[in-house]
């Protein structure tokens, strides 16, 4: 066999090999966001940290996977699926009773994100409190990983960054609906002064129902250049103001 027919064959075997790793490391058969969405204690306030944990996990699999490390990308995959499958995270190294307690209390049945019903028809619902006028006020842990819903009650999505201290003193709530974030792509921008929270502080309300929450336009850019276009903020901001 000739010298470049060798070279050209080991050339395409590599690239075979490159080609099965690749394939062997599919981010998103783990599944994390399905999951996420469908397993009620994933999205109790306990667990916040534990749904943080997770995605640290999945976009770790994605920076092994960008710099060619397939093999090991799949074996932390894998980790995630075991995570998933397994008991709760947060219940892992621990015996504490008044953990557990709290633990067990994150698995009571929760409203999926869109559905119909939340608690706010009840008639021993407590009334919504505007979030400037909390005592104590909210840490930005509290803030972040927590759902959003709309005035109709219905899970339109979860915070996903916040926004603080800008030149104006306005701040801001990035929220998500989409399962694989993107900023920019799935994510609208709140003023925090607009949002109402439920008195046990697990849940955020918009002003406005769910149907409107869909005509709001997604925040423009991924870099957030829009802090400093001032006539977009002062667009996007009226959508949130003067309501009740």
């Amino acid at each position: 066999m000739k010298t470049p027919t060798i070279l050209l064959t080991i050339a395409l075997l590599s690239m075979l090999g490159v080609t099965q790793a690749m394939a062997d490391c599919q981010i998103a058969d783990a599944k994390l966001e399905e999951a996420i969405l469908q397993r009620p204690e994933l999205r109790g306030k306990a667990n916040r940290q534990t749904v943080r944990d997770l995605r640290n996990l999945r976009d770790a699999a994605i920076t092994l996977w960008s710099y060619g490390r397939h093999d090991d990308c799949e074996r932390l995959v894998g980790n995630i699926r075991e995570l998933l499958s397994g008991p709760p995270m947060n219940s892992l190294g621990g015996n504490d009773e008044e953990d557990a307690e709290k633990q067990m209390g994150a698995r009571e049945p929760k409203i999926q994100r869109g559905a119909v019903q939340g608690r706010r028809d009840r008639k021993d619902a407590k009334p919504l409190i505007n979030i400037d006028e909390l005592a104590p006020g909210l840490t930005a842990d509290q803030i972040i990983g927590a759902e959003v819903r709309s005035a109709d009650d219905k899970i339109v999505g979860e915070v996903r960054n916040v926004v603080f201290g800008t030149k104006d003193r306005r701040d801001y709530a990035i929220v998500a609906s989409g399962g694989f974030f993107t900023p920019g792509k799935d994510s609208i921008v709140v003023p925090i002064r607009s949002l109402k929270v439920s008195q046990e502080r697990d849940s955020f309300f918009l002003p406005m129902p769910e149907a409107q929450v869909k005509t709001v336009p997604h925040m423009p850019d991924q870099d957030y250049k829009w802090l400093s276009d001032e006539a977009w903020r002062a667009r996007n901001d009226a959508i949130f103001a003067d309501r009740p």
